[in-house]
């Protein structure tokens, strides 16, 4: 890839047009030929001229006989910079200051933001993961800002809110992250949260000013279609349950490869129609709705737990989005209240009411005795147990008996030598054993802390920190996720390479290490 090219000038506007819908077969054949190991690569590149001429140029000169296709993307694209070639850690320091020090090399300035290529821009300074993720991510951003607090940094948590903010005014929702080819889905909604921490920073004023955009995130999220649902029927990502309370499951608008990952996808639904005749598009809203859930990928999405091609998201209605969804009704209950608007006030609260005795009824496996995600087309809860179980602790929703027993499957089939497995199976999908995420161990941290379960808690903090400290000293790397199994081995499995950087360990990490019981 040819290096030292600046962008174009402003001569053409950056639009929103996703890079697979903007340049056609040539991202078709790019993507197939293997001239990037990572899919992504391409999607994040940065095109040296007006589009159109690209595209034009590519269709005259594909007729060559002495045509090049990787010389051509050379000529015409610039590599996006991965954020570890920048920065050199120093391993002889303490974990704390390696982070604060590391702040700065994951900040993104409005001005840094190159034009022209997939990335959406936002209006104020961003905190991105670090490696291969060059953007804002969604849930990430929620525990990324546990950790600027932790370093004083409450005006970047002021400007990541905002950047939410603007996604949803300009888009109805907040997409995966900022690139144009994430605007068909979003992530697990942790915008009322980050909407609460910093109001836990400036006062209640931040749940005023900030209730459109919930309110927008909301109806996004619960648009039921033109007509009422009838039991065990869904539109988008919503699903009624037999009683009739509406729950939620993750969806994406597309039913096509994902940009991103587009040889794997493509590759993965030939499988699935060769070994269950699954249609493409079918095994594409699937993969799509996983992704959505952050956890993409893991065996507790697949009907079969050993088996990708069975992988049948949409199909279920997860506990960890519909606890993340009551907290978004008792938020706007709240916000509402601040405004004297006691109607609204009572008619969210009425909804958290109906949703939390609804997860507790269908989300509550009486033989397992855990908190489960549950097969709608099946009428019943999948068979996985996973960390997503302790997502009703975390929000207060489990009775006290329930809790004991979530406390008692967090030590006898998650808790390990290095903390906490996110899931009891070994497929050899990253998020599935032996593999531990930050995001998961702070929910289950805190949830043990709610109920009073703080031998446990503070057991599963200590093994996760000396796990990170232990990495750290021998690597001088903060990571994306660890082998908590084998504290002498790596993480394992994914559709990358494991990534350093890294925002939502960070800021899990300072939160933990803070936090005084």
């Amino acid at each position: 890839m040819i290096q030292g090219y600046s962008p174009a000038p402003h001569t053409f506007l950056q639009s929103h047009i996703s890079p697979e819908d903007l340049y056609g077969a040539l991202f078709d054949d790019v993507q197939r030929s293997h001239i990037f190991a990572d899919c992504k690569t391409f999607v994040d590149c940065i095109p040296l001229s007006d589009p159109m001429f690209i595209i034009e140029k590519y269709h005259v000169e594909k007729e060559k006989s002495d045509f090049c296709l990787k010389q051509f993307v050379a000529e015409n694209f610039r590599l996006a910079k991965e954020i570890k070639c920048e920065f050199i850690p120093d391993k002889n320091i303490d974990v704390s200051t390696h982070i604060n020090r590391l702040w700065p090399v994951l900040i993104r300035q409005p001005e840094d933001q190159e034009p022209g290529g997939s990335l959406v821009a936002l209006p104020s300074p961003y905190v991105v993961p670090g490696g291969r993720f060059r953007e804002i991510y969604y849930w990430d951003s929620y525990f990324t800002m546990l950790g600027l607090r932790e370093s004083g940094r409450n005006e970047m948590v002021g400007d990541m809110v905002n950047n939410f903010a603007f996604l949803i005014n300009t888009f109805g929702f907040v997409p995966t992250a900022n690139r144009t080819y994430y605007l068909s889905r979003s992530q697990p909604p942790f915008f009322s949260l980050m909407v609460n921490l910093y109001s836990e920073m400036e006062g209640k004023k931040i749940l005023i000013k900030y209730l459109p955009q919930l309110q927008m995130e909301y109806d996004y999220w619960m648009d039921s279609g033109p007509d009422d649902l009838s039991p065990g029927e869904a539109h988008r990502r919503v699903v009624c349950m037999p009683n009739g309370t509406l729950l939620n499951r993750y969806w994406d608008d597309k039913c096509s490869p994902r940009p991103e990952a587009y040889r794997e996808d493509i590759e993965l639904a030939e499988q699935a129609h060769k070994a269950y005749g699954t249609p493409p598009s079918e095994l594409y809203r699937h993969i799509r709705a996983a992704a959505e859930s952050g956890w993409d990928f893991s065996s507790r999405w697949f009907g079969k737990e050993n088996d990708f091609c069975s992988i049948n998201t949409t199909d279920l209605v997860p506990v960890d989005l519909n606890c993340l969804i009551y907290m978004l009704e008792i938020t706007l209950a709240e916000a509402y209240r601040l405004i004297d608007k006691f109607s609204f006030q009572k008619k969210y609260e009425e909804r958290a009411r109906k949703r939390k005795k609804a997860i507790r009824k269908f989300l509550w496996n009486e033989e397992k005795k855990y908190f489960m995600d549950f097969d709608f087309k099946l009428q019943r809860t999948t068979a996985a147990v996973t960390l997503a179980g302790t997502f009703p602790l975390f929000f207060k929703l489990a009775s006290k008996t329930q809790s004991h027993y979530v406390r008692s499957y967090i030590r006898l089939n998650f808790l390990k030598s290095g903390g906490l497995l996110t899931t009891t199976c070994r497929s050899g999908q990253q998020w599935d054993a032996p593999n531990g995420w930050a995001p998961l161990h702070w929910i289950a941290y805190k949830g043990l802390i709610n109920y009073n379960f703080h031998r446990t808690a503070n057991a599963l903090k200590s093994e996760w920190l000396d796990l990170i400290e232990k990495e750290f000293k021998r690597g001088g790397k903060m990571l994306e996720k660890y082998n908590v199994a084998d504290t002498n081995m790596g993480a394992t499995d994914g559709e990358y390479e494991i990534q350093e950087g890294f925002g939502w360990t960070n800021g899990v990490y300072l939160r933990m290490k803070n936090k005084k019981n």
